[in-house]
C-alpha cells in the first residue's frame, strides 16, 4: 500500500493579500488558500464587506461556492430569493446561481468564502487591486475582537 503525506501549508492572517477587484467595488477579498499555494483547484478567502457593500451579481459554471458569516449582518440574493444573514450562517451557492452577498448592516460584514472548483476566481481577484488589511480587519481575522 503507498501512502502519501502532504506536508500541511501554515498561513497567519499578516501572510494574507487582499484585493478589490474592481475599483469602484464595496468589498476586498482576502486570499488564504489558491490553487497555487494548495495544489488543489480551490479557492478560499476571507470577503470583507464595508457598510452598504454588496458583490455584483454573478454565477459560476460549474464552481460551488459556500459563505460562512463571521460577523456582521446582511442579505443574501439566489435567483431572486432573499434570505437574511448574520454571524453563524452559512450560505451555499449551486453552480449557475445568480448571487448576491450584501452588508444591510451598521458595520462591516465578514464572510469565510469558498469556491471549488476554483474556476479562475482566484485569477479574477489577484488581477484585481492590492489594497492593505486595517486594524479592524486584522483583530477578526486572529480573533481579538469581539465576535
Amino acid at each position: 500500500m503507498i501512502t502519501q503525506c502532504m506536508i500541511p501549508v501554515l498561513k497567519s492572517p499578516q501572510d494574507y493579500q487582499a484585493y478589490r477587484i474592481s475599483p469602484l467595488d464595496s468589498n476586498r477579498l482576502a486570499i488564504i488558500f489558491d490553487p497555487v499555494i494548495a495544489n488543489a483547484s480551490l479557492t478560499v478567502c476571507l470577503e470583507i464587506f464595508d457598510v452598504g457593500g454588496k458583490t455584483p451579481p454573478n454565477r459560476h459554471n460549474l464552481a460551488v461556492e459556500m459563505f460562512f458569516i463571521i460577523k456582521g449582518e446582511g442579505k443574501a440574493i439566489c435567483d431572486g430569493k432573499s434570505v437574511n444573514i448574520r454571524a453563524g450562517d452559512s450560505i451555499l451557492v449551486p453552480p449557475t446561481g445568480i448571487h448576491v452577498i450584501e452588508n444591510t448592516g451598521l458595520t462591516r460584514l465578514y464572510a469565510l468564502c469558498i469556491m471549488v472548483p476554483n474556476e479562475d476566481f482566484a485569477e479574477l481577484i489577484r488581477g484585481g487591486i492590492p489594497v492593505d488589511l486595517d486594524e479592524e480587519d486584522m483583530q477578526v481575522l486572529s480573533r481579538s475582537s469581539c465576535i
